[in-house]
């Protein structure tokens, strides 16, 4: 099992975080797939896929409550917890309000991890300071930001503990790999991890090109494995990449979950560039 090295992603049990999370996205906000959703949750938890990602803005808070009814009767201490705060909530005036708002729905007393959605018009310090203050109240373990490019990062570590930042989390998968050129090797050299949103490209047309390619099709066909997988264990091969795909059904979170045994050879990946090339310049940060 594939489990993330950085010393902040471990349970509070002191257990190893696998590096697969389970993404909640959208999750929640149709009532007539309530069970088939919990019970995807449950599957990854019981496959031990620990780290749930959620945010304040999934469904107005449904996703954060479809968590804390699948978790009801799980042990608290063996699972990681992330969940997000919007811009304009991020500051002295809100982030308090809206980090209780989410652990009452969560039910739970402390999340793991807490992101900075993306960025607004409150200033890094202000929302440093305001997550370093939930720190101590024991309301989270670590903080983090979400959709920050490199320049956005060089200028938080400059702010007063900006370096304790923990992750980014940002669009990464096969046909999104602009973060390669210098924000993914940025993270790294500073102790970062990166948690890939959307790694299965799930939205519209670009999902439904990318399982139909020829060279995808062909990696899959050799590690007989769907093209869904591959495209996880494209993200997973780079050691400080968390994806968190999101799932509705236990057939999908067991399908997610193999991906964890699949390994590229430079076959593939040469391959899976042919159609999707490392980026060769700077691109801007993309975002769904």
């Amino acid at each position: 099992m594939k489990t993330i090295s950085h010393p902040a992603f471990q349970t509070a049990s002191g257990a190893s975080v696998v590096r697969l999370g389970q993404g909640t996205w959208h999750l929640g906000e149709n009532h007539s797939r309530r069970s088939s959703e919990l019970a995807a949750l449950r599957c990854g938890i019981e496959r031990g896929l620990n780290l749930i990602d959620t945010a304040e803005m999934y469904g107005g808070g449904r996703s954060e409550a479809l968590i804390g009814e699948a978790i009801r009767e799980t042990d608290r201490a063996s699972l990681y917890l992330v969940s997000k705060v919007y811009p304009h909530n991020a500051g002295r005036a809100n982030i308090l309000k809206s980090c209780e708002a989410s652990l009452k729905r969560l039910g739970t007393d402390y999340l793991d991890l807490y992101l900075l959605h993306w960025r607004g018009n409150i200033p890094f310090s202000e929302t440093v300071e305001c997550m370093e203050e939930l720190i101590s109240r024991g309301l989270i373990r670590h903080w983090g930001v979400s959709n920050l490019d490199t320049s956005d990062m060089q200028e938080l570590i400059q702010v007063p503990n900006g370096t304790h930042c923990v992750t980014d989390q940002i669009l990464y998968h096969l046909a999104s790999r602009g973060v390669e050129f210098d924000l993914l090797p940025w993270l790294e050299s500073h102790g970062m991890t990166a948690m890939a949103y959307c790694p299965l490209a799930q939205y519209g047309d670009l999902e439904r090109g990318l399982i139909g390619n020829r060279g995808l099709t062909a990696v899959a066909r050799r590690h007989q494995a769907s093209t869904a997988q591959i495209l996880l264990a494209f993200t997973l091969q780079r050691s400080h990449v968390i994806p968190i795909p999101k799932s509705s059904s236990p057939t999908h979170t067991e399908e997610n979950a193999k991906a964890l045994d699949i390994s590229l050879t430079a076959e593939d990946l040469a391959e899976l560039s042919r159609d999707y090339p490392a980026p060769t310049r700077k691109t801007w940060l993309d975002i769904v």
